[in-house]
């Protein structure tokens, strides 16, 4: 009969513990022999029977595995990512998740060969496991106390105040009556908790997810999505139809996609609202809902991430009675909340302030904000002829997507207003290509544009646990930065995490390319000149493009290579 290298590894571990004195040679027969007939793996058998201690054994497996050691006692097992892997794996298996870093999930087991739960977790998390050998017994206590505190059975959401959040939908059109199971006490309490649990920690957005076999719930935090919560399969249309109930959507629909709305008071002077998405797939309906939150856009310029001499043209754009100001970037990287910041600084009682966009995201007392709304006729454009009409002064337009709603912007900044919007480019040099491109005049572009901005957001460092980073002098002079400043030069990176944070983050910074018309830049858009050549021009003058921004922000240990690399990469 074929030995495998399960069998090799375990006789290792037990030839270790006889040669300690700690089993007897008789003894490990008799034992092994056991264990096979109560189908447990030897070292299982030895532990859960107090054959051998199971510190002993822990350490033992370490040296004879070449796996860490830890121990359990040193951390908080209510606030492990068990979410990840479904309960009955980590009953099965005897195994507990510790925490992630990249693709790879950090597991405590307590028998090192156990090779199928590795398998199993691979496949069904999706990370690369990595074993971290802990005691037996304090593995038990651990399991039960995270499972506890994370009970996916909704049966012990049990806290008095998820009953009586005060929560309003958005329009009634399209609602229709509900069966009562969808406003069952646990469903309730549970789908309340996935809110105020995203509130709390920071969210931007919530993802409901329903699979052959599972369902899934995740958060999307700084930028990145991490599992949350697994519930049973059987209730992800019971959780999906009360969140369309409190979205005011048609719970009877589930053909085709639905747009509801949630508005969570949380007191006199908050408010959180959702903006909420329905998708059929293959097993359910998919929902997302978008946490906007307001006081995202009260954050202050100062903490946006400007280094100085940006945050002065920015403001000094922004002060300028007319003209045109445009934010670049992908969806996801912070031009609405720039914009926004920009407008409540001008927000004030002797301006006439209107925006469209598509949807509001962020509420703003003292501004006229319009919903586009394509199907009924009101485009960007069309409110923008309307604002135009209104008497003005600054002008918020969501994204110049053609040519009709460029001129209009153009010619509004051109006769006196300040008109504000986004377009999506990758660097600031490219937007005035990509205008000219649509069909906007040069002759317009150069008397109307004041100042164009590329952004990204890139995540902030731990202040609590980032640590010191070495890089290779080559993988550093080919990151930007340069020979001379290498021997001085200090990088930080981010540690495993703490309390504070997630996997060593916590926040977002922006990245920015700011860059306002210079005489050599408005005569060669004139001369019809290229991206390329525009951007040429622009390194020339020296005006820092994202990499080199982000590289200072490196510099100032607010953030990590990996990062840098992560957002400015083409």
């Amino acid at each position: 009969m074929a030995t495998t290298p399960t069998d090799f590894q375990a006789r290792g571990l037990i030839q270790l513990l006889i040669q300690d004195g700690l089993l007897t040679e008789s003894d490990a027969q008799i034992y092994s022999k056991e264990a096979k007939q109560n189908k447990q793996r030897l070292i299982s058998y030895l532990v859960s029977n107090k054959l051998v201690d199971s510190k002993v054994i822990a350490a033992k497996s370490s040296v004879e595995f070449g796996f860490p050691y830890f121990d359990l006692d040193a951390i908080d097992c209510r606030s492990l990512p068990v979410a990840l892997v479904s309960e009955k794996l980590i009953r099965s298996h005897h195994v507990l998740p510790l925490y992630t870093r990249g693709k790879t999930l950090f597991l405590a087991m307590s028998d090192p060969t156990n090779h199928q739960a590795v398998e199993d977790i691979k496949f069904q998390s999706l990370l690369r496991p990595e074993i971290i050998l802990v005691e037996e017994n304090k593995l038990t206590n651990a399991i039960e106390l995270a499972l506890e505190s994370v009970d996916t059975s909704m049966a012990e959401l049990l806290d008095s105040d998820l009953d009586n959040l005060n929560i309003a939908g958005g329009p009634d059109e399209g609602a229709v009556d509900v069966n009562s199971d969808i406003d069952e006490a646990p469903i309730v309490r549970f789908v309340n908790k996935i809110l105020l649990d995203a509130i709390k920690k920071g969210v931007s957005d919530i993802h409901m997810e329903p699979y052959e076999k599972n369902f899934r719930i995740r958060f999307r935090g700084d930028g990145m999505l991490y599992a949350v919560a697994s519930p049973p399969a059987n209730v992800a249309t019971r959780i999906i139809s009360r969140v369309k109930v409190m979205s005011k959507m048609d719970i009877a629909e589930r053909r085709v996609p639905q747009d509801g709305r949630i508005k969570m008071i949380l007191s006199k002077n908050r408010t959180i609202d959702f903006r909420v998405n329905t998708l059929p797939t293959l097993f359910g309906e998919k929902v997302v809902l978008r946490i906007l939150d307001p006081t995202t856009a009260q954050i202050g310029i100062e903490r946006l991430g400007f280094e100085p001499e940006q945050q002065r043209l920015f403001l000094e754009a922004i002060h300028k009675p007319y003209g045109l100001v445009l934010v670049t970037g992908p969806t996801g990287s912070g031009k609405t909340v720039s914009l926004y910041t920009g407008l409540n600084i001008l927000n004030s009682i002797d301006r006439n302030i209107s925006t469209a966009e598509d949807p509001v995201e962020i509420t703003v007392e003292g501004i006229n904000q319009v919903n586009v709304n394509v199907k009924a006729g009101l485009t960007f454009a069309s409110a923008l002829r309307a604002f135009l009409r209104q008497d003005p002064d600054i002008i918020m337009v969501g994204e110049i997507r053609d040519l009709e709603t460029a001129d209009i912007a153009v010619k509004a900044a051109q006769t006196g207003h300040l008109v504000l919007s986004t377009l999506h480019t990758n660097d600031a040099p490219q937007t005035l290509n990509r205008l000219m491109q649509m069909g906007v005049a040069p002759f317009n572009i150069v008397s109307a544009v004041n100042l164009i901005m590329a952004q990204r957001l890139a995540r902030r460092l731990c202040e609590y646990c980032k640590v010191p980073a070495k890089f290779p002098e080559k993988i550093l002079l080919s990151a930007g930065f340069k020979a001379e400043e290498l021997q001085g030069l200090n990088i930080f990176g981010p540690s495993t995490g703490c309390e504070h944070c997630n996997q060593g983050y916590k926040g977002r910074v922006g990245i920015y390319q700011v860059m306002t018309l210079s005489e050599g830049m408005r005569t060669l858009i004139l001369e019809g000149g290229n991206a390329l050549q525009l951007t040429a021009l622009a390194k020339a003058e020296g005006i820092n493009d994202l990499r080199v921004s982000g590289l200072n922000k490196i510099r100032q240990g607010i953030t990590s290579l990996e990062e840098i690399d992560r957002v400015t990469k083409e």
